[in-house]
């Protein structure tokens, strides 16, 4: 069983070489805690479930992106810019780095969904989407496009209340993942991001109305959110990603303690 790396507020390893820089931001994190075996089968060969105090999570992650770049290049303005929503697991590897794995990804513009998914195998998905505030409240809409299912929605509410100053440690196990773990050929590819330390909010979950979940092959949750977060944003890179040695078998699955 890996022995997990610790989990830090900060980048335990700053990138100094970009592969990719970016914002998040006006991020809703949304929570639900989920036993380990239910998503087990859902995570890259190599990797197993990540936990805190017996659980894993399940994040609906709604946000701003801002300005994607390559290398040092500026951000580009307009096919840079658009509104995702995540569905992802948590992870570890027998490295034992902490990730996230990402069921699917909604995004708004054609171009990155399509380079995402040819370029890093990652889930992107093309949808109509938007982020708007009403007063004090944020809202994030998606409905998918392509390559479906088709009628994959969501629409979250939710209203940013006061700064977190000292995030409890699950807050920090939610927010602070220093890499992806993705399937490539050969293995479980893992690429690491560094940021400044998150500003977390606390908020109040007004709406959140969605199939994505199921959509990425989870069971629709039947209880409250176990966590729900806001953030204004952070500057991000992203840093090349790594394979591990070539494995003549599957990881085991049992859970990370």
């Amino acid at each position: 069983m890996p022995i997990p790396a610790p989990v830090t507020p900060d980048a335990p390893t700053p990138i100094r070489d970009p592969l990719l820089t970016q914002q998040w931001l006006d991020l809703a994190f949304i929570h639900w805690a989920v036993e380990p075996d239910e998503v087990a089968g859902l995570l890259p060969q190599g990797t197993v479930p990540d936990t805190h105090d017996g659980a894993t999570y399940v994040g609906l992650i709604a946000f701003r992106m801002h300005k994607v770049g390559w290398l040092r290049l500026p951000g580009v303005p307009y096919f840079g810019s658009f509104p995702e929503t995540n569905v992802r697991l948590y992870s570890l590897d027998a490295q034992g780095r902490r990730g996230v794995v990402f069921r699917s990804m909604d995004a708004s513009r054609l171009l990155p969904v399509v380079l995402g998914r040819a370029g890093f195998r990652l889930p992107y998905l093309w949808s109509r989407m938007s982020v708007h505030g009403t007063g004090d409240a944020l809202t994030y809409s998606s409905s998918r496009r392509w390559p479906g299912p088709r009628g994959a929605y969501s629409r979250i509410s939710m209203k940013p209340g006061e700064r977190i100053h000292k995030p409890t440690e699950l807050e920090h196990f939610l927010t602070a993942r220093w890499g992806m773990h993705n399937a490539f050929p050969g293995g479980s590819a893992y690429l690491p991001n560094d940021h400044p330390r998150w500003p977390l909010h606390r908020a109040e979950l007004i709406t959140c109305d969605q199939n994505l979940l199921t959509a990425a092959g989870l069971t629709a949750p039947t209880d409250p959110p176990a966590s729900v977060l806001y953030s204004p944003g952070v500057p991000v890179r992203l840093g090349r990603p790594s394979l591990p040695a070539p494995r003549t078998g599957r990881a085991d699955r049992t859970s990370a303690t």
